[in-house]
């Protein structure tokens, strides 16, 4: 029996509440020249992309990540950067935390070992961001006063559903990250 269409997946970072309002209020901030903001429900810090896969191998990836051993770690945003050749208005890390160093590298050897193919800039080559804005121009760039951050607790496994407007993004599993001892 043949399996059903290919599913768009990655691996994702989602912020809480308080750090989504802070990004949006950024986004609107410094993306006036045009261009299109992210939906505040988009904002995310992407740990590996897959691409596309099988429904059947979406559950092997959901057994890969269940399989991933890290500790929760506190994330600080506090870095403002633009990419002029398409357009990326991003907030992201000056230094990526160990953890999440530790978090990406663990999910992307993982996925590698189980024959995925996962792009170059995940894993240990990962440039922490949140991309904010898209399509957008910008002559200067600010700094970030105040770092926004949040908690991570958890990472997920997020299918992308592709629209003539954008992108909206479906979190298909979440795996827990080991709280990290309080001594």
């Amino acid at each position: 029996m043949a399996e059903a269409h290919s599913r768009r997946v990655f691996f994702a970072l989602w912020p809480d509440d308080e750090a989504v309002g802070h990004l949006s209020a950024l986004a609107h901030h410094l993306a006036t020249g045009g261009g299109r903001l992210m939906r505040p429900a988009s904002l995310h810090l992407t740990l590996a992309f897959v691409g596309s896969v099988t429904p059947s191998q979406v559950d092997q990836l959901e057994a890969i990540a269940a399989g991933v051993r890290a500790e929760a770690f506190d994330l600080s945003l506090d870095r403002l950067g633009f990419w002029p050749q398409r357009g990326i208005l991003w907030a992201g890390c000056r230094q990526t935390p160990a953890p999440l160093r530790s978090l990406a590298g663990l999910l992307a050897g993982e996925l590698r070992a189980a024959g995925f193919a996962v792009e170059q800039r995940s894993g240990s080559a990962l440039a922490p961001h949140v991309t904010l804005a898209r399509r957008v121009r910008c002559t200067s760039m600010p700094r970030l006063e105040t770092p926004i951050g949040w908690r991570v607790g958890e990472f997920a496994l997020v299918e992308t559903h592709l629209h003539p407007s954008a992108a909206s993004y479906q979190t298909l599993a979440s795996f827990p990250l080991d709280a990290a001892d309080p001594g």
